[in-house]
């Protein structure tokens, strides 16, 4: 069986070459097949040359081939990590029943709703088609199919059990969406508090407290001093509003570009969200579950431990783990068991290690791993469902707070002036 590595090592060459590969583009074309009658289609190719070699290839005497004008695409539904999941289960599915691959990806290239993934699977069929293993096909398109799914694919190929492979990588990728889907509830629900609880203030500053302002200056009396706050921020508000807008934009710029060229900034803040309270514990969860389900289904699908523990650091999702990871690997290779490894790392709980242990003497590492992501994904969907049962009283108090405080504050000059008249 070829292992990873090998695929690895074959994955740079294209890599390194991917840079100077013709643009993909649509070529229609008409021509003659075996029997002397006329048939015509679509292909996917660099140039016409191509296409004729494809054709001919195929055994079509091509008469006539030209690149098919697309036209400007305005709101054309992208392919998410979703589409991919779901194609790899329906591969996987056909592929069982025994249904060819070259009809497999055919059929669905043309079934799919998503013109982008049509054309994804057409480029990748013609390659298919023309002799290229499925592994290579997939390796240009990284944007789609990562270094972990493509190895797979390869490691699937070489056994002779493709439609195994592609059972796990479905498996795999359909608990992976799940997961991400889940830890973005449980980010979304506190950011989405905080920024209503802003939105809110900023309304009620510059729209509600300027009218009672008004109301204030006929009064002739001095206001209390929590009245004159509000009344102080809602005029720095009124006044310096670009400021403070510019200031958001500002910040939020800095924040993406850092983040996206920094490798030193995106580390920092991986470290930075593990400690926020309730959110810090779902994320350590989910690195955990990211990390044995990835490392199970590369280890089922023959991919050796050493690297099947690069594409768990790869796909852990958190700077921190990735680190621990590639520690435990160095280890790993130097002679030591994965368990042992595990343990001077001092990040993953005792359960988990303790299951890995066991995997290891019994030989069924990949079981225990499977069990171990099932026991962390459950974790993070309680603890998503339970934050999400929180922060809604959580939203109506803040809320509440801010916009009882400013009432009060309004309405502590009219209380006063009562107080005054009685």
């Amino acid at each position: 069986m070829a292992t990873a590595t090998a695929s690895r090592r074959a994955g740079k060459g294209v890599k390194a070459g991917a840079k100077s590969q013709p643009k993909i583009f649509t070529f229609t074309w008409t021509g003659l097949n075996k029997d002397g009658k006329k048939s015509s289609g679509e292909l996917r190719g660099g140039s016409i040359a191509d296409i004729k070699t494809i054709l001919k290839s195929q055994g079509i005497s091509p008469k006539n081939v030209k690149k098919k004008s697309e036209g400007i695409k305005l709101f054309e539904a992208k392919i998410n990590a979703m589409d991919i999941a779901m194609v790899t289960r329906q591969i996987a599915t056909m592929m069982t029943a025994g249904v060819p691959l070259v009809t497999t990806i055919e059929m669905l290239g043309r079934g799919h709703e998503k013109p982008k993934m049509r054309e994804l699977l057409g480029t990748i069929l013609s390659e298919i088609q023309s002799g290229i293993p499925l592994s290579d096909a997939l390796r240009p398109h990284r944007l789609y199919f990562d270094d972990l799914y493509v190895d797979l694919v390869g490691a699937g190929e070489h056994s002779g059990s493709l439609d195994t492979v592609f059972d796990r990588i479905a498996t795999y990728k359909e608990k992976a969406e799940a997961l991400k889907s889940k830890i973005k509830k449980a980010m979304f629900y506190p950011a989405a508090v905080v920024i209503v609880a802003i939105a809110v203030t900023i309304l009620l500053l510059v729209f509600v407290v300027p009218q009672f302002e008004e109301i204030f200056k006929g009064f002739g009396a001095e206001l209390p001093a929590f009245t004159q706050l509000v009344v102080g921020i809602s005029r720095f508000l009124q006044a310096y509003w670009y400021i403070f807008l510019i200031s958001i934009v500002i910040f939020v710029f800095t924040f993406v570009r850092l983040h996206r060229n920094s490798q030193t900034f995106r580390d920092r803040i991986d470290e930075l969200v593990l400690k926020i309270p309730v959110i810090g514990e779902i994320l350590h969860k989910g690195a955990m579950a990211r990390f044995a389900r990835t490392l199970a289904t590369t280890f089922a699908a023959g991919v050796p431990l050493i690297d099947g523990l690069e594409s768990a650091a790869g796909a852990s999702g958190n700077a921190v783990y990735k680190k621990a990871l590639l520690k435990i690997r160095q280890e790993v290779m130097a002679g030591m068991q994965m368990n042992v490894a595990m343990r001077t790392v001092n990040l993953f709980p005792d359960m988990l290690i303790q299951m890995v242990m066991i995997g290891e003497e019994s030989g069924s590492l990949d079981n225990m791993l499977n069990k171990v992501a099932n026991i962390y994904e459950m974790q993070v969907d309680d603890a998503v469902d339970a934050l999400s049962s929180l922060i809604e009283p959580m939203m109506m108090v803040v809320i509440g707070t801010i916009v009882g405080g400013l009432i009060v504050a309004m309405y502590l000059p009219i209380f006063n002036l009562g107080n005054v008249i009685g």
